[in-house]
């Protein structure tokens, strides 16, 4: 698998694997998280022009997608029922989605985000169950609450360090 930046030619790719993504979240029981219509086609074109929307490959395929800075996440700043695990420098992971052959490429995308920075922070919908299974088996440590600035609710905060 390899990563790339994402370029303004794959966004209709990457709505159609939102689209997919969204379904599948609904289909196992988590329909709010993303609603009908996030990310939005304006979210993605945002990322991609600020060079932070990264995608997953496998032989040619379009496999994941998914959000990468190393901006501080205003939304973090305050957690609730726990605590983060430090306060160094971090990045954050958000609208990660893996096509349906994409299998194994949501690890793989958050094993090389980990080797960018050491340090992830990353946030899921309580009802997103596939994505909390995972990070618990790549090492995630739940760290507590955190609430959406958009009105969008709470999510569960996980924090990761390779140090």
């Amino acid at each position: 698998m390899e990563i790339r930046h994402a370029a303004p030619a794959d966004l209709p790719d990457l709505l159609a694997l939102f689209d997919a993504a969204r379904r599948f979240m609904a289909q196992n029981g988590n329909p709010h998280q993303w609603g009908r219509r996030f990310p939005t086609k304006e979210m993605l074109e945002a990322d991609i022009s600020a060079q932070r929307s990264y995608i997953c490959e496998d032989e040619g395929r379009l496999a994941a997608a998914f959000c990468f800075t190393t901006e501080e996440e205003p939304t973090y700043r305050v957690i609730r029922e726990g605590a983060w695990l430090d306060d160094a420098p971090y990045g954050v992971v958000h609208r990660i989605a893996a096509a349906e052959h994409g299998r194994g490429a949501v690890a793989f995308c958050l094993e090389w985000c980990l080797a960018r920075c050491g340090n992830i922070r990353i946030d899921t919908h309580r009802d997103n169950q596939p994505m909390q299974r995972l990070l618990a088996r790549l090492g995630y440590t739940f760290c507590g609450l955190i609430d959406l600035k958009n009105g969008r609710g709470e999510r569960l905060a996980y924090q990761k360090r390779s140090r």
